[in-house]
């Protein structure tokens, strides 16, 4: 008799479901960077925070000169957890003080991508975040079992690309779902 491996989702997105009973997840769209036996952890890619990235600095590093629109860069809500932390998913580049490889991606953690994103030399593709979502062993795939998330290939168009308020759908659409059409109700047959 052979068991089935559990399969784990590390380098896709999660579509909340409209019963989404967590207000701080409903409507969200989270890039998972990882999924394994001890756990999760991703970025909620759809929720600007308001600041940005001259915010940040202006914090960090009040005298110095931001190049060209970086400033504007937005930061978003990337989970409840350590929402003081500040995360930089990106696309692969130059080695960072703190960084790990997520295979496509990359996250870092360390202050030297934030000073030369402000000074324009930082990586092509950046997405910043500040906390993330996490889970505990098997959490989330209980979360997956009850139907709380729907699941499908990152894509960097929609992580990197499209306006904030657009990815929830964009994603949606990599499954054909309209999560218009889709009912908050849970139903049993």
């Amino acid at each position: 008799m052979s068991t089935l491996e559990p399969t784990y989702l590390k380098d896709q997105f999660l579509i909340a479901m409209p019963q989404m009973a967590d207000p701080r997840f409903a409507h969200s769209l989270i890039y998972l960077c990882e999924h394994n036996a001890e756990g999760a952890m991703g970025l909620i890619i759809n929720q600007p925070s308001g600041l940005n990235l001259g915010d940040v600095m202006l914090q960090l590093v009040p005298d110095l000169d931001i190049v060209g629109n970086t400033a504007v860069q937005p930061v978003f809500n990337g989970g409840p957890v350590q929402p003081e932390r500040g995360f930089v998913l990106h696309a692969n580049g130059q080695p960072w003080q703190a960084t790990v490889e997520l295979g496509v991606l990359q996250l870092t953690t360390s202050r030297d991508i934030l000073l030369a994103m402000a000074r324009g030399e930082g990586p092509n593709a950046a997405l910043l975040a500040l906390g993330y979502a996490g889970w505990g062993a098997g959490q989330l795939d209980q979360e997956l079992a009850d139907n709380v998330w729907l699941s499908c290939p990152a894509d960097q168009q929609i992580l990197f690309k499209l306006p904030a308020d657009k990815r929830l759908q964009a994603a949606a659409d990599k499954l054909g779902i309209d999560l218009n059409l889709l009912s908050s109700q849970a139903g049993h047959a």
